[in-house]
């Protein structure tokens, strides 16, 4: 039998892959592989517009235009970088572990990136690497230095002063009004 492979938009941990792989099941399909941003299906037919529809009900967006998909397809190696694979991932060269993630060379991607978002491939890592800080001071289970330490910052000045930057407040203050100032990170560009 024929195996599908879509792309979906918003998929950004394993609780979605999750629901994806529910939704995809009640319409009737069999599914092989759920992973962020992409679902293989067997089937011989698909009925793209169901899928649309169940998606689009869950918060997630069926991705045709494959300038479209290769933006998502960032976004997610970034999330997954971060959010994911934690203090290891830190130290890694964006540039190159994009490109090579992708197969396509880090300035195309940076150009499509920035036309398609509005932002950089660079300022878009800032925003998810602050959205993390957040979540680990929401945690109170790190100090400020093993934060900065987990999250690749040179220094607990550099993650501060760059906290302060994005968020307009210090990481203290954060820690005081908590959850109100937190974002999803499939939205920190919205």
């Amino acid at each position: 039998m024929e195996h599908i492979k879509i792309f979906i938009k918003n998929m950004v941990c394993d609780r979605c892959k999750r629901v994806v792989e529910q939704e995809l099941t009640k319409l009737g399909y069999s599914v092989q592989q759920v992973e962020l941003g992409e679902a293989e299906l067997e089937a011989n037919t698909i009925n793209l517009e169901d899928v649309r529809q169940v998606l689009a009900v869950n918060g997630f967006e069926l991705l045709d235009d494959r300038k479209v998909l290769l933006i998502e397809q960032v976004k997610l190696a970034v999330i997954e970088l971060i959010h994911q694979q934690g203090e290891a991932g830190m130290h890694l060269n964006m540039s190159d572990y994009l490109a090579k993630k992708l197969g396509i060379d880090y300035h195309t991607l940076s150009t499509l990136f920035s036309a398609t978002e509005g932002v950089t491939i660079e300022k878009y890592v800032i925003l998810q690497r602050i959205e993390k800080v957040k979540e680990l001071l929401v945690y109170n289970e790190l100090s400020l230095k093993e934060i900065a330490y987990e999250l690749g910052y040179s220094s607990v000045a550099h993650l501060s002063n760059q906290f302060k930057k994005v968020t307009g407040l210090t990481a203290s203050h954060f820690k005081e009004i908590k959850t109100s100032k937190r974002k999803t990170i499939d939205k920190v560009i919205d």
